[in-house]
């Protein structure tokens, strides 16, 4: 017979296991960007030869003017997803971007976990970003990312609200601490490959800005980006997130 202290215990043991597990399910369901348990995001079609470099957490005023400069060499568009704080600061470089043909996203204010908001502040987070970006550069934001991917059902329906896409990503690496060119380079190319042969297109992120520091060095980030393109110019086509939807 199972005392009443052992069948206490064992009770708050199956309860602690089941939030545990709860817990699990809900990081991943809202962090992981292959998750579309909470909802359905953009990330890339079945479209083997095309590529979409995206860059978030800018501008940066000393690594997006470089970064815009090998692009425009390159004669490829990219995707960059700004911080509003950020873009507030920087309006002239938001429209020097915009001016050469790229898509510019909202990525909230000031960069928060939204799945952990309340649904007063991703409303606010989204439309004080979505206010500073159209007033600049005169045109209408289309695509979202949120910070860390992080999204539950409320970020999802606010974005629909705003006429917001929802974007996440499959290809990344640690590109924001990594201080090698050549070893992000080498790890965005091994998912790019991967990806081909799985007959997917790959939806990359790269990082030109940082949400903690206005002046963080991405000397690595733009490095790669630039070893990226002349990777796969022979090969591949370099899309803006438009050409997905």
């Amino acid at each position: 017979m199972i005392s009443p202290i052992a069948t206490g215990i064992y009770a708050g043991l199956g309860a602690a296991a089941c939030a545990g597990a709860a817990w699990g399910t809900y990081a991943y369901a809202s962090m992981w960007p292959g998750s579309r348990i909470f909802g359905e995001g953009l990330t890339a079609p079945e479209r083997p030869s095309e590529l979409a470099l995206t860059f978030d957490d800018g501008p940066n005023a000393t690594w997006t003017p470089r970064l815009l400069d090998i692009l425009a060499s390159q004669d490829v568009r990219a995707t960059f997803f700004l911080v509003g704080g950020r873009a507030k600061a920087e309006p002239k470089l938001v429209r020097r971007t915009s001016a050469a043909g790229h898509i510019i996203g909202n990525h909230s204010w000031d960069h928060p976990n939204l799945a952990r908001s309340s649904s007063d502040v991703i409303r606010e987070e989204l439309r004080r970003t979505q206010d500073v970006l159209e007033q600049i550069t005169g045109k209408a934001v289309k695509f979202f990312r949120p910070p860390y991917g992080a999204r539950r059902p409320a970020v999802f329906r606010i974005a629909r609200e705003m006429g917001l896409k929802l974007v996440l990503w499959n290809a990344m690496t640690s590109d924001w601490s990594d201080p090698s060119a050549d070893r992000i380079e080498s790890k965005l190319a091994e998912k790019i490959d991967r990806l081909r042969q799985r007959g997917r297109a790959a939806n990359i992120v790269l990082h030109d800005g940082g949400h903690r520091d206005p002046a963080a060095n991405r000397a690595a980030s733009v490095g790669a980006a630039e070893r990226l393109i002349e990777r796969y110019k022979g090969t591949h086509h370099f899309v803006t997130l438009d050409a997905w939807g």
